[in-house]
């Protein structure tokens, strides 16, 4: 059995354990390409109500929660915790990104799906994870790569967790995805179409394979290893008819 069939059969109790005992229950953080195996059970699972979320709006690892307040008279709440995790001496701090606090996680013995997405704010880690583990890694985490760290649990309507964001624009011939693509990073068609191949974009927290597709505003889209944008719409047309369009880049 491969590991997509072994999470389509997970996924699946899930969903007949809610609807056959009236309780929500939980997945642990499911990656694009996962959540893209669960838009393909929608069929065999429709008869349960279902939604995903991550910590906040723009989160790419979520959890699905099957079950609704309409099935069952009472909400439901996510069991999504976020950890601020900051050197304890800034000033002999390491320089740490993504790799050194998810590595120093890993060394814990914590498996990756019990981990959302880790944003990385001026030397200081918000971690998204399964609320059951907070207390584990509160204790635990003590060291990032050389830097002792402290831990924390926060909320996550905080600045710090606010993107900050760059506005681009450029002409288009058309508002295909591929197209845009190759504009945004400046190469060949080709080399974009590479990223569809190679799964490596993602499209409102799903992988996509569709390089034809036409973008919409607020359409919120990356590529693996080049970054994550938003489409903010269009704007008129050069006198050769292509088109301007507006892209916001998380930086």
């Amino acid at each position: 059995m491969t590991e997509e069939q072994i999470l389509k059969g997970r996924l699946a109790d899930l969903a007949k354990r809610a609807y056959n005992q009236n309780i929500y229950t939980y997945s642990n953080f499911l990656s694009a390409a996962e959540l893209s195996l669960l838009d393909e059970m929608h069929n065999d699972i429709s008869y349960i109500h279902y939604e995903t979320f991550g910590g906040n709006e723009l989160s790419e690892r979520q959890i699905v929660a099957f079950g609704s307040e309409e099935e069952f008279g009472y909400p439901g709440t996510f069991p999504i915790s976020v950890i601020r995790v900051s050197p304890l001496l800034e000033k002999f701090s390491d320089n740490l990104n993504h790799r050194d606090f998810l590595g120093a996680l890993m060394h814990l013995g914590i498996e990756r799906d019990m981990l959302g997405d880790i944003l990385i704010k001026e030397n200081t880690a918000y971690i998204f994870c399964l609320e059951r583990i907070v207390d584990y890694i509160c204790k635990e985490l003590t060291k990032v790569k050389h830097t002792n760290v402290k831990c924390e649990i926060t909320d996550t309507n905080i600045p710090a967790l606010t993107p900050t964001l760059k506005d681009e624009e450029f002409p288009v011939a058309s508002l295909r995805l591929d197209g845009i693509i190759a504009s945004l990073l400046k190469c060949s068609r080709k080399e974009a179409l590479s990223f569809f191949e190679n799964k490596q974009v993602i499209l409102n927290g799903r992988i996509t394979g569709r390089n034809s597709i036409t973008l919409k505003t607020g359409d919120i889209f990356s590529i693996r290893g080049h970054g994550k944008f938003i489409f903010a719409g269009t704007g008129g047309n050069t006198k050769k008819g292509k088109i301007y369009v507006h892209i916001k880049k998380y930086v």
